[in-house]
């Protein structure tokens, strides 16, 4: 004897595959299926073979994800390639306060490492608090589970539950393990988030398909029951569940670059390449061609370095990307991945699922056909008395209840819980159940697709009919017109059809209701039941409609270059009905590809299908949402997947961002995904796609802005080595520069609000990069030539008005050289404020975006004044800095430069908006 993967006792050589097994194990009969089990049906495991089991076994819980040691993340942040350059920079700092100790090369170096462990701790945290968040989501599902051990029923954390145990489950519980069902009570279990069907389906003992997950006998973990009751045998647990198989394909999934972390890694090789070949090409001219002292060389190599590396960049984004996932938070989009808040901005296709995300998940009733006249919902002529018998077949043939608090909400069924909600507008729903007490219930099965249910009222008993019209229809022989039975004719069945064809093609659930009069029963059983004579009551339309905005949503979402696609598990004609109501379909006949239709369809096949304007897809397995995502970004397509389900898990992992719902998604799919929407509504994109382009656009503008300096920073090494003059600037200073003035209003920028036409602009190309050679352009070549002319003139202006000529030496120990340095430090402070205003926008004007509409920015100014000014004016640190103070005049010689980066700015993006096309190709974002 052999044990299968689901704990089912096999002989040698029996049950080839595992598909095999799963296709056969729900089709024994229960009693040899309780023999290979080693259990029992009616009193379950003994409690000491359940603790043994799970010893052997292990819980029944989902492996997750193999973690990265916290210790080894914290030091990845240290060690990046910017990281490495700074601990160049120290080294090399500590090296020449070896050399010449007492030259202030120890404060270089202190200010290096402490640079680097800062900008490491502040990203780790940040990244660690987005996992904390997520880690409460898990704490947020119930973990017991009732279950009957040696005959006594009690309740046990679910992670315990071992094959052969025998569960309960009633209405509201989540199932906690895959389980063969023993015995049923009218139990209706909602499998949407391993299928995708929005509709609940009953439950029973028998196998009622030769595949495990449609047959009806078996309960899965993660779904759940909406109404009634069962036991069942647990067979599978944990990772050997289906829900635990789905975890195990996203695992399979092999993890993508996320476009804005491949932006930073880019840009981080360009700029570490320019600061490393700046930096030893100055060493080796110097160490060949120039006389200075060893010392005086590493100080160039250091100065080189540390002004071409942009010390404040990373945290800067890490910041901008923190500005922006709590904004997105505020609008009920919660992000895992910092980095992944920039993707929804390059998005160009949106898969989506249907249930729950572009509808309320909640069926609603529609219509009416009554009288032989259609009724809609907005229709306010209905009398109680023409509802009269539609209302009291509604409510008595119904297992669903409302609400005590809220007659909006109930528990139950959706389609029932939906008529309740429909007949409480006009009655006390629980008064007329109390006052007609059921005497028996025949329950909805896929074989009969009927209810019946036999209730006393007034002293009668009546038989109350609800279910599909097509079968349905033949049981009644009478029609109820204006509270009269008549004979149904052809002209009233034409006339039911053609009511019957108009709501189904609307994608809307229809039911027939009816009742008749029977002989009084002392008792009932099936075999009693009326199989006709029954008077046809109406037709009543229900449906899962749309979330409010989400068709506005999705015609703004398409106007701005981005696809939706509706990828679904549930049935294709209320996916078209949907698709229409929400502006995803807009022609007569979109491409609808079904399942079992795209399982026989080869790749090109589908890359073919896929270049249809309008496609949409229903009943799809996990494998298959997986597969349509691969071939969308074989295309080059930046993918976006909603979804709620297990079995949109794979997807979501797949995509280049996944967007799991807060509050009805599973646990597997805010695992697999980026980004989990709070409120279940696809409307809430819309706003995350105008952050995530906001961002992009925002993170442009402060990398341009803190880039300008490394021109001005850089200069005075090359001028001091190449023309021989006095150094202008300190390597403290760039310093207080890069991590000081210009921090906080880099910073700043990232919470600047988007421009007006942003959200017409089509989603950015994957070739398109954070930093361009445009970019590189109006930074190095246009803004920083200005700020290093700027810096010079005020420098020269100083030292000359002291009287310095050009080659003449500076007497030891004057005080001229500290003020020339102060007066090179202001020019650029000074430059760079007004820098930080044109770098508001890269399009529009600056007056029309306000010029005081940011508050963070101005408050980043005034700062960036205060620091600079302390730096200047504040004796204590001239030592630190090198510097000294410098008079109100010439604070400010740079004020004509800086007014010309403003103006001149502002004509650049005039002509870009006039199209002038030199303009556009040089200098266009």
């Amino acid at each position: 004897m052999t044990i299968d993967d689901n704990g089912i006792e096999l002989s040698l050589g029996s049950f080839s595959n595992n598909l095999l097994r799963e296709q056969r194990m729900h089709q024994i009969a229960i009693e040899e299926f309780c023999r290979r089990l080693r259990t029992s049906a009616d009193s379950g495991l003994d409690p000491a073979e359940a603790a043994r089991r799970l010893l052997k076994e292990g819980p029944n819980a989902l492996v997750q994800h193999k973690r990265e040691n916290e210790i080894i993340k914290f030091l990845r942040q240290m060690f990046n390639l910017f990281a490495l350059l700074l601990w160049v920079g120290a080294g090399l700092s500590f090296v020449a306060e070896w050399l010449t100790p007492g030259e202030g090369n120890i404060f270089i170096a202190i200010a290096l490492v402490g640079v680097v462990l800062i900008n490491g701790s502040f990203s780790y945290f940040q990244q660690h608090k987005a996992e904390q968040i997520m880690a409460s989501f898990r704490d947020m599902l119930p973990h017991m589970a009732k279950v009957i051990r040696g005959g006594e029923l009690k309740q046990v954390p679910a992670a315990e539950l071992v094959r052969g145990d025998l569960i309960m489950v009633e209405e509201g519980d989540q199932v906690p393990a895959d389980a063969r069902l023993v015995e049923v009570s009218g139990l209706k279990v909602n499998n949407a988030s391993l299928t995708g069907e929005s509709e609940p389906q009953l439950r029973t003992t028998y196998p009622t398909d030769k595949h495990l997950l449609d047959s009806r006998n078996a309960v899965f973990s993660g779904t759940m029951a909406q109404a009634g009751q069962g036991r069942a045998l647990v067979f599978a647990t944990g990772m050997k569940t289906q829900i635990g198989r789905a975890a195990d394909l996203t695992q399979a999934v092999s993890v993508r670059e996320i476009p804005i972390r491949s932006e930073i890694h880019h840009f981080t090789r360009l700029i570490s390449t320019i600061a490393v070949i700046m930096g030893v090409g100055v060493f080796l001219v110097s160490l060949f061609f120039l006389q200075n002292p060893m010392l005086s060389k590493l100080i160039f190599a250091i100065g080189i370095i540390v002004a071409n590396v942009p010390e404040g960049l990373l945290p800067t984004v890490t910041l901008s990307l923190s500005i922006a996932a709590r904004r997105m938070a505020e609008n009920k989009a919660l992000v895992k991945n910092l980095e992944s808040v920039e993707t929804l901005g390059c998005t160009t296709v949106i898969c989506t699922d249907k249930t729950g995300t572009l509808t309320c998940n909640r069926m609603e009733v529609k219509r009416l056909f009554l009288n032989e006249c259609i009724h809609t919902e907005v229709d306010t002529n209905l009398e109680k008395e023409e509802l009269e018998r539609f209302l009291l077949v509604a409510s008595l043939c119904n297992n669903a209840h409302l609400q005590q608090d809220d007659r909006n909400r109930y528990l139950g069924d959706p389609t029932e819980g939906a008529l309740l909600v429909f007949c409480s507008r006009f009655q006390d729903v629980a008064a007329v159940q109390a006052a007609s007490p059921r005497l028996y219930e025949e329950p909805f099965t896929a074989a009969t697709k009927l209810m019946i249910t036999i209730n006393n009222v007034d002293g009668k008993q009546i038989a109350c009919l609800k279910g599909a019209p097509d079968v349905a229809i033949s049981m009644c022989d009478s029609i109820l017109i204006n509270g009269m039975a008549q004979p149904l004719t052809d002209n009233h069945k034409r006339a039911y059809l053609a009511a019957y064809e108009e709501f189904a093609g609307k994608g809307e659930r229809v039911l027939l209701l009816a009742y008749c009069e029977v002989a009084p029963r002392e008792a009932w059983e099936n075999k009693d039941l009326p199989s006709g004579g029954f008077i046809f009551v109406g037709l009543v339309g229900m449906f899962d409609p749309p979330r409010a905005g989400v068709a506005e949503a999705v015609k703004a979402i398409r106007s701005a270059g981005v696809r939706v696609i509706m990828v679904t598990g549930d049935y294709q004609t209320t996916a078209i009905a949907i698709g229409r109501m929400i502006g995803i379909v807009t022609t007569q006949t979109p491409r609808l590809i079904l399942g079992k239709e795209l399982r026989d369809m080869s790749d090109a096949m589908l890359d073919w299908e896929l270049e249809e304007k309008e496609v949409l897809f229903a009943r799809l397995s996990p494998e298959q949402k997986l597969r349509i995502v691969q071939a969308l970004q074989r295309h080059g397509h930046v993918v976006a997947v909603t979804g709620d389900g297990v079995n949109d898990a794979p997807a979501l992992k797949q995509a280049d961002i996944g967007v799991a719902m807060g509050l009805s998604g599973t646990d597997v799919a805010r695992e697999a995904a980026d980004m989990v929407l709070l409120d279940d509504n696809f409307a809430t994109l819309l706003p995350a796609i105008k952050e995530g382009r906001t961002i992009f656009d925002n993170l442009k503008k402060s990398i341009a802005y803190t880039v300008t300096h490394a021109v001005p920073e850089v200069v005075p090494y090359l001028a001091f080595l190449l023309l021989g003059i006095p150094l202008p600037l300190t390597v403290m200073l760039i310093l207080a520069i890069d991590l000081g003035t210009d921090m906080l209003p880099a910073i700043a920028l990232a919470s600047e609000r988007s421009e007006r036409d942003i959200m017409q602009l089509p989603p950015r190309s994957r070739s398109e990069r954070l930093v361009n050679g445009r970019l590189i352009f109006v930074a190095y070549g246009f803004k920083g030539v200005i700020e290093a002319a700027a810096a010079f003139f005020a420098y020269f202006s100083v030292l000359h008005a002291g009287g310095w000529q050009f080659g003449m030496p500076l007497a030891a120990g004057s005080g001229l050289y500290p003020k020339a340095v102060s007066a090179f430090f202001a020019a650029i402070v000074l430059c760079q404020m007004a820098n930080v205003l044109a770098s508001k926008v890269q399009r529009q004007s600056l007056l029309q975006q306000g010029i005081f509409s940011n508050f963070r920015l101005w408050f980043g100014i005034g700062v960036e004044l205060v620091l600079a000014l302390s730096i200047i004016e504040w004796s204590p640190l001239h030592l630190l800095f090198g510097n000294a103070s410098l008079s109100a005049g010439e604070l400010v010689l740079a004020w004509p430069f800086a007014l010309a980066i403003l103006l001149l700015d502002e004509l650049r993006r005039w002509l870009i908006r006039r199209n002038v096309r030199w303009v556009v190709r040089l200098t266009a974002g």
